[in-house]
């Protein structure tokens, strides 16, 4: 069975932002590197960018102490 994984670009786009923005977020480790040195490419699966991206703090993920205040 082949296995597909989502490259930063198609990440990026899975979450509707650009890869400039993505690359300022501490993003979750790859699934899968091919290749070798500066050039390889990294993949991710759409399950690792989902729970990724439901953990991590960002628009409508704040939550306890670190909640932004309501303006009044």
């Amino acid at each position: 069975m082949t296995r597909h994984y989502l490259n930063k670009r198609a990440f990026a786009q899975r979450l509707g932002i650009t890869e400039g923005a993505l690359g300022t977020l501490n993003m979750p480790e790859p699934d899968v590197i091919v290749g070798e040195g500066p050039r390889a490419t990294r993949g991710w699966s759409v399950k690792t960018i989902d729970e990724w991206n439901a953990k991590r703090r960002g628009s409508g993920n704040w939550s306890g102490k670190d909640a932004p205040k309501a303006r009044k």
